[in-house]
């Protein structure tokens, strides 16, 4: 039993919109990543699932550069989340711009 294309699509669409919604809807600096996180394995979903549907593209090769990219957003991001924490004691991204030296 296979899973149609549809079906990949519908459930990356899904992943996607809830990392939308949590990246609009939440102000703390971890979960704003974390959705961040989420939409980015919502596309590279689409994109295997693409691969697997047309053999010739490369969806898969594009995945692991999503991957790579993600692993580089984490190690920033997380430097800024203990930076920030450092700084003012909270992670509250409407704070954010007081991070002047």
């Amino acid at each position: 039993m296979t899973i149609s294309l549809p079906w990949f699509i519908a459930f990356s669409l899904a992943l996607f919109a809830i990392g939308l919604f949590g990246l609009l809807a939440r102000r703390n600096l971890i979960f704003i990543l974390i959705s961040i996180e989420i939409m980015l394995n919502a596309v590279a979903l689409l994109f295997v699932a693409g691969s697997t549907i047309h053999p010739g593209s490369d969806g898969q090769i594009v995945y692991l550069l999503i991957l790579t990219m993600a692993a580089a957003e984490v190690a920033i991001g997380l430097a800024l989340v203990i930076n920030m924490y450092r700084q003012f004691h909270h992670l509250d991204v409407d704070q954010l711009s007081n991070m002047r030296g």
